[in-house]
C-alpha cells in the first residue's frame, strides 16, 4: 500500500508539506514517495493530501499505477470536453 509520483512532478513542493507520515522526498528527477512510510493517508484524511494539492494533473498513482488526481480534477472540466473549452475561452 503506497502511492508513487509520476515522471510529470515539477519539484513545486506542495505535496512535500502536506504529508502526514513524512514519506515525500527530493530526488532527481522528481520527488519520490516511500513505499515503506506512505500510508495513503488512511485513518488521517478522507483522501491522500499529496493528490489533493498536486497542481499537476494524472502525477500521483495508487499501487496499482491508476491515476489518483487524473485529468479534469483541477479544472473540473471531463477531458473530452477540454478542447470545446479552450476553443471557447480562445473566441472571447
Amino acid at each position: 500500500m503506497a502511492l508513487s509520483i509520476g515522471d510529470s512532478c515539477v519539484n513545486c513542493w506542495a505535496c512535500y508539506d502536506v504529508c502526514p507520515s513524512n514519506a515525500i522526498s527530493q530526488s532527481s528527477p522528481h520527488f519520490k514517495i516511500s513505499a515503506r512510510k506512505c500510508t495513503e493517508c488512511e485513518d488521517d484524511y478522507a483522501q491522500p493530501q499529496c493528490a489533493s494539492i498536486c497542481p499537476i494533473e494524472d502525477t500521483i498513482f495508487d499501487a496499482q499505477g491508476i491515476s489518483i488526481n487524473p485529468p479534469g480534477t483541477l479544472t473540473g472540466i471531463p477531458p473530452e470536453k477540454m478542447a470545446e473549452a479552450m476553443r471557447e475561452i480562445q473566441s472571447r
